[in-house]
C-alpha cells in the first residue's frame, strides 16, 4: 500500500477519483437495486392482500354453507386468469378452517383436504403459529430462511370468522424482475463511468501536470540550475497558480544574481588584467621606443640598399603595431596611428606565409580596398593577422582558409573563415573572454585582445558555425572613428 502513495501524482490523482467514481458508481446501483426489489416486493404484497380481501369475501358464503366445491372455484379463479407476461403470480392458494386443518387447496394433489397445516413444512408450522395471533387486517408472514412468502387473510364478517385464506408466493418469482431492474442499473452505470472515468484521467493529469514539472524545476535549483516554468502551463489564480507564479519569480530573482555574480567575477578579471597589462606595457614600451629609434636612425642612411629598406620599413610597421597593440590594452590609451592602406593587408598576407604553407593549406585571399580607410592601420593590422592565425590554427592539415576584405563608405568588412572542428554553443558564448581558449595550449588572450581592438573602434566582432564552417566576421564603421 505504501508503494501506492509513493506514486507520482500524475497516476495517485487519476486511480484515486477513478476509484472514487467506481465506488460511488457501485453504492448508488446496489442502494437503487434494493429499492427496486423492496418497492417490487411491495407491489405484490399490496396486490396480494387486494386479491386476498375479494377472495375472502366471496368464500364466506360458500363455507358457511359448507360448499367444497364452490370454495374450490373461487380459488382455483385467479389462476384462470394469470398471463405469462406477467410473471409475479401466486403460486397456491389454501383455505384453512378454525381448526388450522387445510379446507380446500389449488393443489389438492399435494395438500389434501383436512390436512393440519402445521405438518405440511416447517414454513407452514411457523404460518400455523402466526394465525394463532391474526387480527382482523392481512398480513404478510415470511418465515425465517424459508423460500415462500404467504399472506394471510381473514375469512369473516362481523364477528363471525371461519377461517383464513392464505396465498402462497415464490421468492423466485421476483427474481426475473429484479434481474430486469439490475440489467438497467448497470447500464446506466456503464455509461456513467464511460463518461466520468475519461473525465477523470484528464483532469487529473491536467492538475498533476503543472505539479511534476514544478518539482523537477525545484530539484534542478540545488544543483544550480534555474528553469522558469513555460507560460501557460496553469492559467487559473488559485493556490496552484499562485505557487507557480512565485516560483517563476524566485527563479528570475536567482537568474538576475547569477547574472550579476557573473558580472561582478568578469569585473575583477578585467580589473586585474588591466592592472597586469599596464605593468607589461610600461616594461615593454622602453625597449620598444628604443628599437624604433635605431630603424629610424637606420633609415637615414645614405645609399641605402632597397632591399634593405624594404626589410627595415617591414620591421619598423611591426614594431609600430606592436606599440599600438600594447597601448590597445589600456583603457587610457588615444586611438592615434596612420590609416590603413593596402600595403598593411599584403604585410600580414607575407607575415603568415610559412604558416600557411606549412599546413600547405588551401587559403583564399580576397581584398576589395582601393583607398585608404580612415582606421589605425596598426590596430587593424593586429586583429586581422589574430583572426587569420586563429584560424590557420584550427584547420586542419591541407584543409581550407578563406579572407575576404572589403572596404566601401559603411565601413571595413573583414570575413575570416576556416574548415576546423566546429565550435560548441557553449564555446561560442564564452568565446571573446580573458584566459577562454579552444586549443590545448594557449593563453587565451588573443581573442579577448581582438574583442578590446574592435570595441575600441566602434565595430562589432561575431563567430558561428555555418555550413560546416567556422566564421569569424568584423565590421568597422568609418564614421566611429571620424
Amino acid at each position: 500500500m505504501r508503494h501506492f502513495f509513493n506514486l507520482s501524482f500524475r497516476y495517485k490523482i487519476p486511480l484515486w477519483g477513478s476509484l472514487l467514481i467506481i465506488t460511488t458508481a457501485v453504492i448508488i446501483s446496489a442502494t437503487l437495486l434494493f429499492r427496486a426489489y423492496a418497492d417490487l416486493k411491495q407491489d405484490l404484497l399490496s396486490n396480494a392482500a387486494s386479491q386476498g380481501r375479494t377472495l375472502a369475501t366471496t368464500l364466506f358464503p360458500a363455507i358457511l354453507h359448507d360448499d367444497v366445491w364452490r370454495s374450490y372455484e373461487i380459488v382455483s379463479a385467479p389462476f384462470h386468469g394469470a398471463t405469462p407476461e406477467n410473471p409475479v403470480q401466486v403460486e397456491s392458494l389454501l383455505v384453512v378452517n378454525r381448526d388450522h386443518r387445510v379446507y380446500v387447496s389449488t393443489q389438492p394433489e399435494n395438500i389434501p383436504m383436512l390436512t393440519p397445516l402445521a405438518s405440511i413444512s416447517p414454513a407452514f408450522k411457523v404460518l400455523a403459529g402466526e394465525i394463532e395471533r391474526l387480527s382482523t387486517e392481512t398480513r404478510v408472514v415470511e418465515p425465517e430462511g424459508a423460500d415462500q412468502i404467504f399472506v394471510v387473510t381473514p375469512i369473516a364478517e362481523e364477528s363471525a370468522r371461519l377461517g383464513v385464506l392464505v396465498q402462497v408466493f415464490s421468492k423466485s418469482v421476483l427474481l426475473p424482475r429484479f434481474l430486469e431492474s439490475a440489467d438497467r442499473a448497470a447500464m446506466i452505470a456503464g455509461v456513467v463511468l464511460t463518461i466520468l472515468l475519461p473525465i477523470n484521467w484528464y483532469w487529473g493529469q491536467r492538475t498533476a501536470e503543472p505539479l511534476v514539472r514544478l518539482t523537477a524545476s525545484m530539484e534542478s535549483l540545488g544543483r544550480g540550475e534555474v528553469e522558469p516554468l513555460p507560460p501557460g502551463i496553469y492559467d487559473y489564480n488559485d493556490e496552484f497558480g499562485r505557487l507557480f507564479e512565485t516560483y517563476n519569480r524566485t527563479a528570475a530573482q536567482l537568474q538576475e544574481k547569477a547574472l550579476l555574480e557573473k558580472q561582478m567575477l568578469q569585473s575583477e578579471r578585467l580589473a586585474a588584467i588591466g592592472r597586469l597589462t599596464a605593468g607589461i606595457a610600461h616594461e615593454i614600451n622602453n625597449p620598444l621606443a628604443g628599437m624604433l629609434t635605431a630603424i629610424d636612425t637606420l633609415k637615414q642612411r645614405p645609399n641605402l640598399d632597397p632591399k634593405v629598406a624594404k626589410t627595415v620599413g617591414l620591421i619598423e610597421r611591426g614594431l609600430a603595431q606592436i606599440a599600438d597593440t600594447v597601448r590597445a590594452l589600456l583603457v587610457e590609451a588615444k586611438i592615434s596611428g596612420r590609416s590603413l592602406g593596402l600595403t598593411d593587408i599584403e604585410d600580414v598576407r607575407t607575415l603568415l606565409h610559412a604558416q600557411i604553407a606549412k599546413k600547405h593549406l588551401n587559403f583564399e585571399w580576397d581584398v576589395h580596398l582601393s583607398d585608404n580607410i580612415p582606421l589605425p592601420a596598426s590596430l587593424v593590422r593586429q586583429v586581422l593577422i589574430n583572426l587569420t592565425l586563429n584560424a590557420i590554427q584550427a584547420a586542419p592539415d591541407e584543409g581550407c582558409v578563406c579572407v575576404h576584405i572589403k572596404g566601401d563608405p559603411a565601413g571595413l568588412f573583414i570575413d575570416v573563415r576556416n574548415d576546423g572542428e566546429p565550435l560548441s554553443p557553449e564555446k561560442l558564448q564564452h568565446l571573446f573572454e580573458p584566459f577562454f581558449t579552444t586549443k590545448e595550449s594557449g593563453h587565451g588572450l588573443g581573442l579577448w585582445v581582438t574583442y578590446q581592438m574592435v570595441r575600441q573602434l566602434g565595430g562589432n566582432i561575431e563567430a558561428r558555425n555555418e555550413d560546416g564552417r567556422i566564421r569569424f566576421s568584423v565590421h568597422f564603421p568609418l564614421e566611429a572613428t571620424a
